[in-house]
């Protein structure tokens, strides 16, 4: 465990590492206080090294989370298809007792847009008795694990993500059809680069992802399976971290370099967190190029100044 202290004012930062690659749970802080400069530049700095920071018995409602995530970076939205609660429109309630979304599927938010969000803070409200984890996973590590050939091939590589949905793979309940049309029923299409430089860091990661639909200049089963084949590396065990929740905990990920995966074993049982989302710019690939939009405007959703 390492220890950052900060003064004035007077204030230790306890740093415990979570696994080898990501995750770190961090105490010794109360977010719901007013948080000073040097503060907010560790917990910065602790982001940008383990990707993932969490907090354990935080007593936070949506004006301090948004008071929070407000240090680090201008808001977007709550979502660009999804309508947010009526007391604020940068909060994502997110229901899924009450509601047939899931995320049980390895993404990095909201990639569709051509300003995907730089990080998120999420906390939690309701908990089933046992389940509902969730994993992130290093995009950075994840990149680096590539031969040198698969490397090369990432470097050079463009991948269409988008927000539609493919109704014809899945079978869906009414409701959850419902729910798929209300997301996809604004389309976004964007062209990223599959590997991202961090603006911040300069390191190199793996931009993919459940959004991510194919490879430009490939065909269908060509694309398939080099996504698959680098997804494959993102999700390797040593690449993630899982967190099993308590009420009151927060957690705070770089988008840029993270995904992550909501485990849905808790059977329809209470599960509801709430989310806000830092804005982020437009992502950079390895020869300098920048992320372009295909379709749909997400003006409304994220600041064009972030």
């Amino acid at each position: 465990m390492s220890v950052i202290s900060l003064t004035p004012p007077a204030l230790e930062l306890e740093i415990r590492p979570l696994g080898g690659r990501i995750g770190a749970e961090i105490s010794g802080l109360d977010l719901g206080q007013p948080l000073g400069d040097r503060t907010i530049a560790a917990l910065r700095q602790a982001l940008l090294q383990y990707k993932v920071i969490f907090f354990r018995h935080q007593c936070l409602d949506d004006h301090s989370q948004v008071t929070f995530a407000r240090h680090f970076g201008e808001l977007t939205g709550a979502h660009p298809t999804v309508a947010p609660p009526a007391n604020h429109a940068a909060v994502l309630d997110i229901d899924y007792g009450r509601s047939p979304s899931r995320t049980n599927f390895w993404h990095t938010d909201v990639t569709f847009v051509d300003r995907p969000p730089l990080g998120s803070v999420l906390r939690a409200l309701e908990l089933p008795p046992t389940g509902g984890d969730t994993l992130w996973a290093n995009t950075v590590t994840a990149y680096h694990d590539l031969p040198p050939c698969l490397r090369a091939l990432a470097d050079a590589a463009w991948a269409v993500h988008s927000n539609a949905y493919d109704y014809a793979a899945a079978t869906l309940s009414p409701a959850a059809r419902a729910f798929q049309e209300k997301f996809s029923a604004t389309r976004y299409e964007t062209l990223h680069p599959v590997v991202r430089v961090h603006p911040e860091t300069g390191e190199r990661g793996l931009f993919l992802g459940g959004f991510a639909r194919h490879i430009r200049s490939l065909s269908t089963t060509e694309s398939a399976e080099v996504l698959a084949m680098l997804q494959s590396y993102v999700t390797r065990p040593e690449n993630t971290v899982r967190w099993c929740w308590q009420l009151g905990d927060v957690a705070f990920w770089d988008n840029r370099v993270t995904q992550h995966y909501g485990v849905y074993d808790y059977d329809g049982q209470a599960r509801r967190v709430r989310r806000v989302t830092i804005a982020g710019d437009v992502p950079v690939g390895v020869g300098g190029d920048r992320s372009e939009a295909i379709e749909g405007d997400s003006s409304g959703y994220t600041p064009r100044a972030a």
